[in-house]
């Protein structure tokens, strides 16, 4: 199936999914560590690298194709050797062999070299005049006006949910399919409504049934929540939804919303630079 739009394959949005999670539509611990490994690959390559195109590089020892050449002299080829295979082991197609939360917080520890620098410093976040200008829609979210965020999505609409799709059997179209639709149009009803509570639950039966996966329902989803003071649950769904579509800018601004709702700004400032970041790239790339 192609993407109408550039001609590219559906598949190369969903390569950067976990596999379980294709297969399920759940979200866990070791899908998170899968999602790590993707974030791992990007920083040391420079670039959006698919995890399998990485893993061949790596069984055929090509590590220094894969590492991008301005980490030069950062690090030593030990510590970039080690990076390179732990993010192997993250992105293992079996979940049980990727390493556990407590094996890759050991892994990491003793490659960290400034212990004493605050997160924010490190993602280039400063108080004051330095920060990054935030867009129309992270400013939104930074003062959690709620209100302004339902108008964003509802222009936006479905149009970030191109190139994200699942291939469906004959049996699926036919025993679930209408079944599926007909909740996201209640769905997609009750959110442009404002009855956010009806919204939350005809999403909620979209999203279980696991036929199709959509990042746009989960954004609507997570603002429902948010309206109905539910932020640890915006914040899983924010989650969810950066798994589905690794480079949303809209999942990074809700996730900025739901740390916010609980009161963790030093992290929520660092998901509002990475919305910003992403953001202005899409819309560069878009003009150039």
């Amino acid at each position: 199936m192609k993407n109408s739009r550039d001609g590219k394959s559906y598949s190369t949005n969903l390569a950067f999914t976990p596999p379980e999670y294709l297969r399920t539509g759940r979200v866990t611990p070791e899908s998170v560590i899968y999602s790590f490994g993707t974030l791992l690959l990007d920083l040391l390559s420079g670039k959006h690298i698919l995890p399998s195109h990485a893993l061949d590089l790596i069984r055929d020892r090509n590590i220094q194709m894969l590492i991008d050449s301005c980490l030069e002299d950062q690090f030593s080829n030990e510590d970039g050797t080690e990076l390179v295979g732990l993010a192997s082991r993250c992105l293992q197609y079996e979940p049980r062999e990727r390493p556990n939360p407590k094996s890759l917080l050991s892994a990491i520890i003793p490659l960290q070299r400034d212990a004493e620098v605050p997160s924010h410093v490190l993602m280039g976040i400063r108080n004051g005049a330095d920060v990054v200008p935030l867009t129309p829609l992270g400013e939104f979210c930074l003062r959690m006006d709620l209100t302004a965020i339902h108008e964003v999505l509802e222009k936006l609409g479905y149009k970030d949910d191109e190139g994200v799709a699942t291939e469906l059997s004959f049996q699926m179209w036919t025993n679930q399919m209408r079944e599926t639709l007909t909740s996201k149009k209640k769905g997609d009803a009750a959110f442009r409504h404002k009855d956010f509570t009806a919204a939350i639950e005809c999403n909620t039966q979209f999203i279980d049934v696991g036929t199709m996966v959509s990042p746009t329902v989960y954004a609507r989803r997570i603002l429902s929540y948010l309206m109905n003071d539910m932020p640890q649950k915006t914040l899983n769904d924010a989650m969810q939804a950066q798994i589905v579509s690794p480079v949303w800018h809209v999942a990074s601004y809700l996730q900025a919303a739901a740390l916010l709702a609980l009161e963790n700004e030093d992290e929520a400032q660092v998901a509002l630079k990475e919305g910003t970041v992403i953001e202005n790239k899409k819309n560069a790339d878009a003009t150039s």
